[in-house]
This record gives C-alpha cells, sequence and structure tokens, in this order.
C-alpha cells in the first residue's frame, strides 16, 4: 500500500501535537483525584462475569490455565515471559504455533474484510481487520472461543464441557442474574453468553485501554507528555516515509472517547520474518504459517497465485517496549532486534536467514554484527531469504520502505542515531500501569 502523502500529514500533525492544536485528539479522560469510586461506572452483570472467567484456570482442560495465564494484565495482556509460544492441552505439554498477541486496544478493531478501507483515507482498500493474527474472529466474542477450545489452548472438549464448568462453579448464580435464570438450558446458549461475557469485560475495563502513555499525554497536551529531543526526533522517524516508515501501517487517529492513536491501521503485511526454530510445529519443514491462508484460517487456501499468502495482521505498537517476544512466530525477543531486522533484512539478510552452502568461520570477523538471529559467518555460500515462505508466495513481500529490496552490502535506510532515536520514541507509549523501560542517557538528548 502507498501511504506517502498520508504519512506527511501526519508528521505535520505530529508538530501541531506538540504545540497543543486544539484539533488534538484526546485521551479518555480519568476519574478526578478522590472521586474515583463515584465517577468510575460500575462493570456490567455481563463484564463482572468476564472479569471473574478471564482469571477463572478451572475453565481449561488442565485446570491451571486461565485467560489471564497468556494475557497477563501486568504484561500489557500480553504473555508475561520471552516465550515464542506458550504451552497449554490438559498436561500443559502441547505447544502453541503462534506468539500470544496482547489484548489491549482492541475495542475499536472492526470485522475481516479482503478489501477493508485503510483508515488514512488514501490508501487502495486491502486486507484488514479481524482478530487474532489471521483475522478469522470478527468480534472480541468470537475469538474468546477460540482457547476455550482448542486442543493446545485450554483445551475443553466442547462448548458443553465449558459450560459445565461454568454451572457448578462459584459465581453460576452471577451467570444467571446476567443472562437469565434458564440460560444454562442451552449449551449452545450459554456457551455464546459465555464469550459475550469475556467480550464485555475487555470493551468495559479501563485496564484494556488505559490511554495512560506519555504519548497521550504529549498528544493531549497534557503536563508530562514533553516529549525529550530524542523522543521528537524518533517519532519523526516513525512518520518519515523515507526512514522508518513505521506509520504506514501502525498508526491510525481513532481511539476510544476521542482518545489518540491506535498505533494500528488494522491492516496485513508480509514482511518475510525469519522462521524460529523453537516453535515445535516448525519441526516439520512442510509446514507453513501463512497468515490469511492458514493453516488457522481456512477460507483463502494457500494456492498459488494468492496474493494474501503470508501475509499476518500489524499489531498495535502500544506497549511494544515491555513486550518480550516480537512478530507471529515470536522469534525476537527484544525491540532493537527488531528494529535493526527492519533496518537490514535486505542489506544483510545472512544475520538474519541461514545461509547454504557457505563454509563457516571459526571466528567471525570483528566487524561482523552481533545483534542478528543468525551468529555464525560464512565464507561463500547462498542465503535462504524468507525462509518461512513458500517460494510461491515470495511475489507477496511488502517492499515499502525500509523493507524496499535494497542490494545486499549497500546502505540501509536507517543510522545507528535514527534507530535508538525510533526506540526512545516507541518507549513513550508504554501505558502508565506497566513498569516502563529502562530510560538510556541517550533518551534524555
Amino acid at each position: 500500500m502507498k501511504r506517502g502523502a498520508w504519512i506527511a500529514a501526519l508528521a505535520a500533525a505530529g508538530a501541531l501535537w506538540g504545540c497543543g492544536d486544539g484539533n488534538a485528539p484526546a485521551p479518555a479522560k480519568a476519574p478526578a483525584a478522590g472521586a474515583a469510586a463515584a465517577a468510575t461506572p460500575r462493570l456490567s452483570l455481563a463484564a463482572q462475569v468476564g472479569e471473574k472467567m478471564f482469571a477463572d484456570a478451572s475453565l481449561s482442560g488442565s485446570g491451571r490455565l486461565s485467560c489471564a495465564s497468556c494475557h497477563d494484565p501486568k504484561s500489557a495482556h500480553a504473555a508475561p515471559n520471552d516465550l515464542a509460544v506458550q504451552p497449554g492441552g490438559v498436561d500443559l505439554k502441547a505447544s502453541g504455533t503462534r506468539a500470544v498477541p496482547s489484548l489491549r486496544y482492541k475495542e475499536v478493531t472492526p470485522p475481516y474484510a479482503d478489501l477493508l478501507d485503510n483508515p488514512d483515507g488514501i490508501s487502495v482498500p486491502g486486507p484488514g481487520g479481524g482478530f487474532t493474527w489471521d483475522g478469522r474472529a470478527a468480534t472480541l466474542a468470537e475469538q474468546a472461543a477460540i482457547p476455550l477450545l482448542a486442543a493446545n489452548e485450554m483445551a475443553n472438549a466442547d462448548a458443553a464441557a465449558v459450560v459445565a464448568k461454568l454451572k457448578a462453579g462459584p459465581y453460576a448464580q452471577l451467570f444467571r442474574s446476567a443472562f437469565g435464570a434458564d440460560v444454562f438450558a442451552s449449551d449452545g446458549v450459554a456457551f455464546a453468553k459465555a464469550t459475550q461475557a469475556l467480550q464485555a469485560y475487555q470493551l468495559e475495563d479501563r485496564s484494556f485501554h488505559p490511554y495512560s502513555s506519555k504519548f497521550d499525554l504529549y498528544a493531549a497536551n497534557k503536563i508530562g507528555g514533553n516529549l525529550t529531543p530524542a523522543e521528537a526526533r524518533g517519532l519523526k522517524v516513525f512518520t518519515d516515509p523515507q526512514l522508518g516508515n513505521c506509520a504506514s501501517c501502525h498508526y491510525h487517529g481513532a481511539g476510544l472517547n476521542g482518545s489518540s492513536a491506535m498505533f494500528t491501521d488494522f491492516s496485513y503485511e508480509a514482511i518475510g520474518v525469519p522462521r524460529n526454530a523453537a516453535i515445535p510445529a516448525n519441526a516439520d519443514p512442510a509446514y507453513f504459517d501463512t497468515g490469511i491462508c492458514g493453516p488457522l484460517r481456512t477460507d483463502h487456501p494457500a494456492a498459488a497465485g494468492n496474493t494474501f499468502c503470508g501475509m499476518v495482521k500489524a499489531p498495535t505498537l502500544r506497549n511494544v517496549a515491555v513486550r518480550k517476544s516480537f512478530f507471529h512466530n515470536g522469534v525476537m525477543h527484544s525491540l532493537e532486534q527488531v528494529i535493526r531486522f527492519y533496518n537490514t533484512r535486505d542489506t544483510m539478510p545472512e544475520l538474519w536467514y541461514p545461509t547454504v552452502g557457505g563454509t563457516p568461520k571459526a571466528r567471525p570477523d570483528a566487524d561482523f554484527p552481533t545483534y542478528g538471529l543468525v551468529k555464525t559467518q560464512y565464507v561463500g555460500g547462498s542465503v535462504k531469504k524468507y525462509d518461512d515462505l513458500p517460494p510461491q508466495f515470495v511475489a507477496n513481500i511488502d517492499t515499502q520502505m525500509p523493507l524496499d529490496g535494497r542490494q545486499p552490502h549497500s546502505a540501509p535506510p536507517m543510522s545507528e542515531r535514527h534507530m535508538a532515536d525510533l526506540i526512545c520514541f516507541l518507549n513513550t507509549l508504554t501505558d502508565g500501569d506497566l513498569s516502563p523501560p529502562p530510560t538510556t542517557a541517550a533518551c534524555t538528548e
């Protein structure tokens, strides 16, 4: 998707935010001090049910896994560890196939469409919206049903098994109060209400969309929201189509109640993320996760010529600085590494993909970078680029900056300073209830 004109407008808008422009988006307002109890609306009965379900490990086949186990509130409702995929199943020995995304800031996500209008109002329509990495759930309620029934997650045999646990559980009466005295008469109805309860909790509870980051203060021209020079430069790298170009997929102005940016436009991209050997499913060389084209989604067959194959959803970058695994396959484990991948995927592909037919050096040269996934330097051979995508779908790789396909060992788009400043800016997207990433001296300069 080409969004150059829109990015230029966004960069100009960024300058206006810093001046307190009257049209700047404002975050949802928190209750005034001393009046929180009176001002904070009580969760609906349905959301109260969802709150209890979210923390209830007894709803899993193992009896030891809850929604909160993988979507930890203290970790921005994402995984609390750096595992690429999480354990699950009836004995917690089964393995997932994709990294756990954060459940924060999902409230304005539209259902998936092959031709969704892009929020920027300029780009041509394309795949967008939906929940999970491939968008196969149209609502949060549909998404909630997936882990409850997946054999490698909460591992319930069927919907009736979930309903039986709810009916016998300590908040069964609350469930009846929320959904009717006879709600348990039908397993299908009760299960649908259960997933609606989880959806209501996520939509109503402020912890899923606090809009409390330094950026939100900055966007609303509030005290505490002044960006340092490094953070301001990082914002420019974020929006500059010739540098980071992050905003081309990770910006969207409509938040909750007029609050500031979502930092995703709900679009899908294929960027050639390296294969992750830590995912057990990848031990089979014939197994590929092609995102929209499956294997978890089945309505877009992985056939030659399908331009959607390899595309996965662009997640929100809110709280990205406190994540411990990145991309849909969790192959990277630091924000710096992710940014360096974007910067050098094409200029130094040998750092990210396996080399075939080369001779490994006993000791890498002193100037051989150590930040990549590949720590061995080779003489000769060829780099097996895009090793987690079947060859027939390589043409689907996005060519936007900074992943523009430039020649190996040419100059990368971003300098060391650009990347450092970009990290400083992304740190400002961390919500106020989370432990912030360590502040480096470079971010104050």
